[in-house]
């Protein structure tokens, strides 16, 4: 169904209509352009153009209709719809009759998909900055394990000083770092609103879109509908982040290959990560690393593309734009993949210590040392910069290294050489030599990493104190979860069932005042549901839900727990911590028995969503519990 054809008195061809249409791709905005129809009519009652009892009939089938797409979203591309708005639109008026109709008031496709893009960016982002922080940990731990292994330093791929595999590792997560970084300004710019904007100059109602804006999780509201609706500078800065994460990525990946090659043998990748020839049976090919530095090139095109498309666009929108979607989803699923996979490369890496140390020894990497001991004994550097070269020559003449030269031949080179030289000639001391903040010696390498996990464990632990709870926290637990309750957010629970497991709870609290609660309610064979979570008004969006979320699931893998999820309206706040959607159909029996005390059982719009704590189980391994 067409929202436009009034305006036309002949139908649209067929080929045109195939080669206008974008429900192929845009079908992946549907949860955000549900998230957003939701708010759209919360904004439509407040200036009188919705009922209340039209706004919740309209809210409820918004509902089941997300609830549809998360557990099956390729249902979308059976229909014959233009995109993702006409399907949406369509699915609601089969759903409410008329009343869908109207949900469309005061708004336009051009807003509508402006905010939906931004939602799917700030989700995806989310979900991309786990991974990254998933590699820098990643890392962190290699170099913790590898902090003594010796690996030789190149410059023009020529040995040239020795370094130690866990400041190799370091100095990747760095730039993986500065990924982190771009990637959340990035996200911080995007965080404006342009619902409301209209076509391009507005809507005709008073529409409260800081409000509106607050709704959708958005800082603020966009200050230009002109510029709202034509805005694009987030597509291209995700791509432009995503590019050079790629490229870090690559070139990471490019020093793991030729570590791996027969020609170096510093390492060994896992199987699980590489591959064989179909002819020479003796092979084993990085194919995850030569696919990462592959799949860079892909990266890099969508952003070119992009900034080819939008550089001579006039205002305001334009058909073009809708070239903004496949260049998008494939940039930010390569990464994510690419991010993944970098991690996994990691997962059951061989260094093979001996032949990094012996490759080390060689090529004189510890001229340099030759020659600032020659400096600390009154030759300026230039002078002694030129006596070891000519040393070096007579080393290789020899076959040998500077450190197996006789003194009597280094004091042909230089009187001041004395027997104090060999000390400084050793890989330890090259090594050691280098304790300026960022060197490579092991005081500086261990406070690297000591410094590297502390930002890493600050990323999960928000400014909010998580204990668990106590009897003496009862009364507020029992009455934020009875206002809860009465809201229809939560599942009423009598003061008696919170006496019983008040062990279970967690509680969120700021100077004192409790600000939260949530609790691990577990069932048998390892499997755990979050219940009764929820945050204070006034606390929301400030990091106390997601601190009492990793509390309650690093409870549930001390336990020893394989799995948890929840039942939630709210399922974009758990799939950016990791929750992916599951149909309820699956869960165990005794679940959904509990179910059946909510007001809303014959109109469930809650949404089921698992987390996997140990291994690949899935929620169907627990479905026949009883």
């Amino acid at each position: 169904m067409a929202l436009w054809g009034g305006r036309f008195s002949q139908a649209a061809d067929k080929r045109f209509q195939a080669f206008n249409d974008s429900l192929r791709f845009d079908y992946r905005l549907a949860e955000q352009d549900i998230v957003g129809s939701i708010a759209w009519s919360k904004a439509l009652r407040s200036v009188g153009v919705l009922s209340d009892d039209e706004q919740q009939q309209l809210e409820l089938a918004l509902n089941e209709l997300k609830l549809s797409v998360m557990e099956n979203p390729e249902q979308i591309l059976n229909s014959d719809a233009e995109d993702i708005h006409s399907w949406v639109e369509q699915q609601l008026i089969d759903k409410v009759g008329d009343l869908g109709k109207k949900l469309h008031t005061g708004r336009s496709r051009n807003d509508q998909v402006a905010t939906d893009l931004k939602l799917w960016c700030r989700q995806q982002g989310q979900q991309i900055l786990l991974s990254l922080d998933k590699l820098q940990q990643q890392l962190v731990d290699v170099a913790s394990q590898h902090h003594d292994t010796v690996l030789p330093g190149y410059t023009h791929l020529q040995r040239a000083q020795p370094v130690t595999f866990a400041h190799w590792c370091l100095a990747y997560l760095e730039m993986f770092e500065r990924d982190t970084t771009r990637l959340k300004d990035a996200l911080n710019r995007l965080d404006t609103c342009p619902l409301g904007s209209g076509a391009l100059a507005g809507t005709a109602y008073p529409i409260d879109r800081d409000a509106l804006a607050q709704n959708l999780g958005f800082k603020r509201a966009t200050r230009n509908s002109l510029d709202s609706v034509s805005d694009r500078d987030h597509v291209m800065e995700m791509m432009s982040a995503a590019s050079m994460s790629m490229l870090h990525l690559s070139r990471m990946a490019e020093d793991m290959i030729f570590y791996n090659s027969g020609e170096s043998g510093f390492i060994e990748l896992a199987d699980t990560v590489t591959s064989g020839s179909s002819l020479m049976p003796q092979k084993k090919n990085p194919d995850a690393l030569e696919l990462i530095r592959g799949r860079t090139g892909r990266v890099y095109g969508a952003l070119s593309a992009m900034m080819m498309t939008v550089k001579a666009l006039p205002l305001a929108y334009n058909k073009d734009m809708q070239e903004d979607k496949e260049g998008l989803f494939d940039a930010m699923d390569t990464w994510h993949d690419c991010l993944d996979m970098a991690a996994l490369c990691f997962e059951g890496i061989t260094i093979h210590k001996d032949k990094t140390l012996q490759a080390a020894q060689q090529g004189h990497a510890n001229a340099t040392e030759l020659a600032d001991y020659l400096v600390s004994k009154g030759i300026p550097f230039r002078e002694a910069h030129h006596i070891v070269g000519v040393a070096v020559v007579s080393a290789i003449e020899q076959g040998c290294g500077l450190e197996d030269l006789p003194l009597a031949t280094l004091q042909q080179f230089s009187p001041v050489i004395e027997d104090d030289v060999y000390a400084m000639l050793t890989i330890e001391s090259c090594l050691a030599q280098r304790r300026a903040l960022g060197g490579v010696a092991p005081e500086q390498v261990s406070f690297a990493i000591q410094e590297a996990q502390k930002r890493l464990d600050k990323r999960f632990t928000p400014k909010v104190t998580v204990r668990s709870a106590r009897l003496t926290d009862l009364d507020t637990i029992e009455g934020m979860v009875v206002y809860w309750a009465k809201l229809g957010e939560n599942l009423p629970r009598d003061r008696h069932e919170l006496v019983r497991n008040i062990g279970l709870f967690a509680v969120s609290e700021h100077q004192g005042d409790l600000t939260g609660c949530g609790s691990l309610y577990i069932y048998d064979s390892g499997l755990a549901e979050i219940r009764s979570l929820g945050i204070e008004a006034g606390w929301q969006r400030q990091g106390h839900g997601t601190a009492l979320m990793m509390h309650l699931i690093k409870k549930a893998k001390q336990m020893a727990i394989e799995q948890v999820f929840v039942l939630t309206r709210v399922p974009e706040f758990f799939t950016q911590l990791g929750f992916t959607p599951v149909s309820k159909s699956q869960l165990p029996e005794k679940v959904m028995k509990d179910c059946e005390i909510c007001p809303r059982f014959h109109a469930c719009d809650e949404v089921a969503l698992t987390y996997n704590i140990a291994g690949p189980a899935t929620i169907s391994t627990f479905s026949t519990l009883e």
